[in-house]
């Protein structure tokens, strides 16, 4: 039998990998929050404010029924738009909470995770060179998802409250313009649009024929100041009247329930473009995780409002603090607050962050999330000591 060979230096010294990677691969940045979790891994037991992973297990329902899934031979392909039960489930919570019904021309699809629904749905629309109008600050996924799929991301300066209203998008809206992304409670800054907001929003849009997509991810993790008065719940675009044919709702299970690692989400739309999106998924993601989607199944039977209401004191707790030494806009929800550094101090967020870590703080500056690198995030799902402790340091830092 021949000897198999091993390519020799000189060949594989032949082969440019730099000259194989895909534009699109070089114009997108790596993570500037997977780069803290590297840094967090060479320091000892810091004070980690950075990562937005919630700090409590899934509810023991859900725990429940994703092992019995497992347990019961569910561990294969499902539909490419998700098991009946869960859809189920979803459309019952979205007729409650938005007042969509399947039967209005409306669809909806599992996705694996959120991000895995924005994926779906910019594949879908986003042609090269077309239009994603973005807040900035935005979610660090959002211009590069954009990049990766050819777009082009338009940003809109929510600064100094961090608002995404029409007036401040109306300007951007070209010929180009495919769809406009908006987070409310958003990341970084956890604030929340009102249902006014929203509404002024969703009409701009679908008088321009442009799509509205409504990242809601934490839609469950909304504070009293947050919600809307007249329903209680998170103000959104899709109860704007006409927003079904123009709104796309983007939620997701991870952050309410502490599952971010099961990777489940959702979409509810237009029939025609979840159409589409299902179409995209049965060629990458397949289905979401099988397990998961069983774990899901009775997860808006769970109780999360001593959850939320536990992490109001955390949020109360840090702006307290921070209010005495810097500006900072109040979260309606979500668990982050985007404090800026003050003019005084002459740090850009980057060179502020190097500070906190050489007191074994770990948070995340603004450049990462923003043109601007004049703010840093603040991560309160921790534990409340450890909480106390380093946005004492912060603050020390702030006082310069």
């Amino acid at each position: 039998m021949p000897t198999r060979k091993t390519p020799s230096n000189t060949v594989c010294a032949m082969v440019d990998l730099k000259q194989l990677l895909s534009k699109r691969v070089h114009d997108v940045e790596a993570s500037g929050i997977r780069r803290v979790f590297d840094l967090a891994a060479t320091l000892k037991d810091p004070i980690d404010l950075s990562i937005g992973q919630p700090d409590f297990p899934p509810p023991e329902p859900m725990k429940r029924a994703a092992i019995q899934a497992i347990e019961a031979g569910h561990n294969g392909y499902t539909p490419s738009q998700g098991i009946a039960p869960l859809r189920e489930s979803i459309w019952q919570r979205v007729e409650q909470d938005l007042g969509w019904r399947e039967i209005e021309g409306l669809g909806l699809v599992v996705t694996s995770g959120t991000l895995g629904a924005l994926n779906l749905a910019l594949a879908a629309v986003l042609d090269p060179g077309d239009e994603l109008i973005l807040p900035d600050p935005y979610f660090v996924a959002y211009p590069q998802l954009t990049k990766l799929l050819n777009g082009k991301p338009v940003l809109c300066d929510t600064y100094p409250d961090f608002c995404m209203t029409a007036e401040r998008v109306e300007p951007l809206l070209t010929a180009r313009t495919k769809a406009v992304l908006v987070n409310s409670p958003s990341n970084p800054a956890g604030v929340t649009l009102t249902q006014g907001q929203c509404d002024e929003l969703a009409e701009l849009c679908a008088s321009r024929g442009v799509l509205l997509i409504s990242d809601e991810i934490y839609d469950e993790f909304v504070y009293a100041e947050g919600r809307d008065p007249k329903t209680g719940n998170c103000p959104s675009p899709a109860r704007w009247a006409g927003a079904s044919a123009s709104v796309l709702v983007v939620r997701g299970f991870g952050k309410s329930y502490g599952c971010t690692g099961w990777r489940m989400g959702y979409a509810v739309g237009s029939a025609s473009l979840i159409s589409a999106m299902i179409k995209v998924q049965q060629y990458t993601y397949v289905c979401p995780p099988t397990p998961a989607q069983w774990g899901c199944v009775p997860a808006f039977e769970c109780d999360v409002s001593e959850t939320v209401a536990r992490f109001q004191k955390r949020r109360d707790m840090v702006i307290e603090e921070l209010q005495s030494v810097t500006e900072v806009a109040t979260p309606g929800g979500a668990f982050f607050v985007f404090p800026k550094i003050p003019d005084r101090l002459g740090l850009t967020g980057a060179q502020f962050i190097e500070r906190a870590i050489e007191r074994n703080v770990l948070v995340i500056n603004g450049g990462v999330f923003s043109a601007r690198d004049t703010h840093f995030r603040i991560s309160y799902a921790a534990d409340e000591a450890r909480l106390e402790r380093g946005v004492a340091a912060l603050v020390d830092l702030l006082r310069g």
